[in-house]
C-alpha cells in the first residue's frame, strides 16, 4: 500500500470516516490484485465515453446511407434485385421469445431515405445531413457498419450493454467490467459515472449500467447535471455543522463496522462502506465538475449551449469531457429515454422525430469530439456511439421504420482507434450485415482492449461466461 493511500486512510479516520483498518486494507489490496491481474496489455485509452441512443436510431439515415432505397422506393423487397435477403441464413440469429403483434416484423415495402447525405472529410465517409457537426470530425470516426444482435424488441437495449438476451437474465455490463478491471485515476470521483435517464424497466432498466454478480460496488453511479444542485442526495443539509456531520458519519461507520464483522462476505455492506467514503469526497469534487462558468463562452457555444434544443445534452457532453479530464474511467450517457421504448423508436414520423432528436445531440457530440481533440484528450479517450439496433429498409405506418437487429452501425473515435474508415458493411438496402459481421460484444472486447484489459480474463470463479459474452477484439480498427 503506497504512502498516498495510507495518508488518505488516516485523514478519513481523523474525520470520523474510517472503515476499520482491516476492512479497508482488504478492499484496497483486493483492488490492487485485480488491477495487476487484469491489466496486462498496453492501454491505448485511459477513459471511455459511451453514448447510447435509446429506441433504435436508423442506420440508413445516419451513418450508413443506402441510395438503393430511393431507387426502389414503393416496391416490395421481392420486386428488387435484393430479394435474397429474405432467404438469408442470418435471419436465424434473431431470438423471438414473445410475439409482438405490432412491432418486430420485416417490412417489405421499400421506404426511401428521409434525408440527404454527403461524403465528409478527406476520408470521404458518407454521413447523413442530420449529423453535420459530428460529420465535421469524419476523419476521426471509425464507422462499424456491420453490427448485428439477437433481440428484435427493445430488450436489445440491455443486450447492447451486457451481450445477453433479456430472457437470459441480468449480467454485468461493459461499464461494470471496466470498473472491475481498472484502478482509479481519481479517488474523489467514481470510476463509472452515468448521466441521463436510463432505459425503461421494460427494456432492462438500470441493469443497463449495473454490475450484477460482480457486486454493487462496480455499478455505474448516476450523476444529475444541475449546477445549482449538483449532489442532491449527498450535500450536507443547510444548518448542519461539520461537527454534526462528523458525528453522523461516525455512527454510520460503527453500525456498518458491526454488520461487516458479522457478515464479512456481504458485497452490499462492502459497497455501502465504499459509497459513504466516496460520497464524502464527492461533496467537493462534483460541484467543481459541473461548474460550467469555468468554461469560456466559446466552449459553451461549441457544445450547443445557445440552442435550447441542444443545451441539455450539451451540458452532459461538457460534463463528460470534464469527468474524463479528471480521471473518470467510464462515462455512460443515455439519450432519448421516455419511460418506454425510447424516443428514437421511429415506427412512424421518422423524418420529424429524427430531425428533432439529431438536433438535440449532433452539435453536443460534435463539440465533444472537437474539444477533446483540441485539448489533446482524444488520443486517450475512446468515444463510442450506438443504439440497440437499426431500422427496417421497409416502411411501417407509411412514414416510419420497424426494429431491425440484422444490420446496423456503431461508431468509435479516439483512444487508439483508426479514424476516417468504414469497417464492415451491410447489403445494398441495409438489411443484413454481410462483411466483417460483429455481434455487440465485439464492441465490448475492443473497448476493454483499448483500456488495457484482457477481456478473456474478465471472469470470476463460479460464473462461467459463454463465448458470446467475451466477444472478439476488432483488430482491423485498431491503429
Amino acid at each position: 500500500m503506497n504512502a498516498e493511500t495510507l495518508a488518505r486512510r488516516a485523514f478519513l479516520q481523523d474525520m470520523g470516516l474510517g472503515f476499520g483498518s482491516l476492512a479497508l486494507a482488504a478492499m484496497t489490496a483486493e483492488e490492487a490484485l485485480s488491477a495487476e491481474k487484469l491489466t496486462q496489455l498496453a492501454p491505448r485509452a485511459k477513459s471511455v465515453i459511451w453514448l447510447f441512443m435509446i429506441g433504435g436510431t436508423s442506420h440508413m439515415e445516419s451513418f450508413d446511407p443506402k441510395p438503393a432505397l430511393n431507387k426502389y422506393s414503393g416496391k416490395t423487397i421481392d420486386e428488387t434485385p435484393y430479394a435474397d435477403v429474405l432467404k438469408s441464413p442470418f435471419l436465424d440469429n434473431e431470438r423471438v421469445v414473445a410475439f409482438d403483434p405490432n412491432n418486430g416484423f420485416i417490412r417489405n415495402e421499400i421506404y426511401p431515405l428521409q434525408v440527404g447525405y454527403q461524403k465528409r472529410g478527406e476520408s470521404g465517409l458518407e454521413i447523413s445531413d442530420w449529423w453535420p457537426h459530428v460529420a465535421e470530425s469524419a476523419d476521426d470516426l471509425c464507422l462499424i457498419r456491420s453490427m448485428w444482435t439477437e433481440d428484435s424488441n427493445h430488450g436489445a437495449q440491455l443486450q447492447f450493454h451486457t451481450g445477453r438476451h433479456r430472457v437470459d437474465g441480468f449480467f454485468p455490463t461493459v461499464g461494470a467490467w471496466a470498473n472491475y478491471g481498472l484502478g482509479s485515476l481519481n479517488d474523489n470521483l467514481p470510476k463509472f459515472v452515468v448521466m441521463g435517464d436510463p432505459v425503461a424497466d421494460c427494456c432492462g432498466g438500470q441493469e443497463a449500467h449495473r454490475a450484477n454478480y460482480l457486486g454493487p460496488q462496480y455499478d455505474g453511479i448516476p450523476l444529475n447535471i444541475d449546477p445549482n444542485d449538483p449532489l442532491p442526495y449527498a450535500t450536507p443539509p443547510k444548518g448542519v455543522s461539520p461537527e454534526e456531520q462528523k458525528s453522523e458519519f461516525e455512527l454510520l461507520r460503527q453500525l456498518n463496522g458491526l454488520t461487516a464483522a458479522s457478515y464479512p462476505g456481504d458485497e452490499a455492506i462492502r459497497a455501502r462502506m465504499r459509497s459513504y467514503e466516496l460520497a464524502f469526497r464527492m461533496q467537493t469534487a462534483v460541484p467543481e465538475v459541473v461548474r460550467f462558468v469555468d468554461e469560456t463562452e466559446e466552449t459553451q457555444r461549441l457544445y450547443g449551449f445557445e440552442d435550447p434544443k441542444a443545451k441539455d445534452f450539451g451540458q452532459k457532453m461538457l460534463t463528460a469531457r470534464r469527468l474524463v479530464e479528471r480521471g473518470v474511467r467510464f462515462v455512460q450517457v443515455y439519450h432519448g429515454s421516455n419511460g418506454g421504448a425510447g424516443r428514437w423508436d421511429a415506427h412512424k414520423g421518422l423524418k420529424s422525430s429524427h430531425t428533432n432528436l439529431c438536433r438535440e445531440v449532433d452539435q453536443p457530440i460534435g463539440g465533444l469530439l472537437k474539444d477533446l481533440k483540441q485539448r489533446g484528450l482524444l488520443d486517450e479517450t475512446l468515444v463510442v456511439w450506438g443504439s440497440e439496433f437499426g431500422r427496417t429498409p421497409g416502411s411501417q405506418h407509411s412514414d416510419g421504420r420497424d426494429h431491425h437487429p440484422y444490420g446496423f452501425t456503431v461508431w468509435m473515435a479516439g483512444g487508439g482507434i483508426k479514424g476516417g474508415i468504414a469497417h464492415g458493411k451491410t447489403d445494398e438496402i441495409g438489411f443484413h450485415a454481410v462483411e466483417n459481421r460483429h455481434y455487440v460484444t465485439d464492441i465490448h472486447a475492443t473497448v476493454l482492449r483499448q483500456l488495457g484489459l484482457d477481456h478473456r480474463s474478465l471472469e470470476i470463479p463460479g460464473r462461467k461466461r459463454l463465448e458470446k459474452d467475451f466477444g472478439h477484439v476488432i483488430d482491423e480498427v485498431i491503429a
